[in-house]
């Protein structure tokens, strides 16, 4: 799980992660076009660090229960799943060429996108300055734009063509 310094920087890679989602979809999307590589998403959850199998099936077991519940019961599951942890959700890029497959985290790209020296080892991530316009305080769009071209790039030429 990603640690910030302050509250400030939270709100601030929340406001760039979205944007940084949406290049690296369209880069990796004209990568496909020009590639023998074929590719498909697929969301998954992923759980805090230490979750037991026990939790993970009781949430499973009150997620499959509020579709079906009445009002007052939705209440009572939703109290007890905010008790529980909760999944942080995860984009996965499932790529295949001929025997070959591989599997991209899309999310780990974005932070690459957002963050200096990311991945980072031990403490807090820090906001990459450069993607953000200091006159306008809002993302550099086209700064944001290249370092998600380049980042998307580099995935696609470890892979070959």
């Amino acid at each position: 799980m990603l640690k910030f310094e302050t509250p400030q920087a939270r709100q601030l890679a929340d406001q760039l992660l979205q944007p940084a989602l949406i290049r690296i979809i369209d880069n990796i999307r004209k990568q496909l076009e020009t590639s023998d590589w074929q590719g498909t998403y697929q969301e998954t959850q992923i759980w805090p660090e230490g979750t037991q199998e026990s939790t993970l099936q009781r949430f499973k077991e009150l997620q499959a229960q509020l579709s079906q519940a009445t009002p007052e019961a939705a209440d009572v599951i939703r109290l007890e799943l905010t008790q529980l942890p909760q999944p942080f959700p995860g984009y996965e890029l499932h790529l295949t060429k001929a025997e070959q497959a591989c599997m991209v985290d899309v999310w780990h790209l974005c932070y690459c996108v957002c963050f200096q020296a990311y991945p980072v080892t031990d403490g807090p991530v820090h906001i990459d300055e450069s993607i953000i316009d200091q006159e306008l305080n809002d993302v550099d769009w086209l700064v944001l734009d290249n370092k998600a071209k380049a980042i998307v790039e580099d995935v696609f030429n470890q892979l070959g063509t």
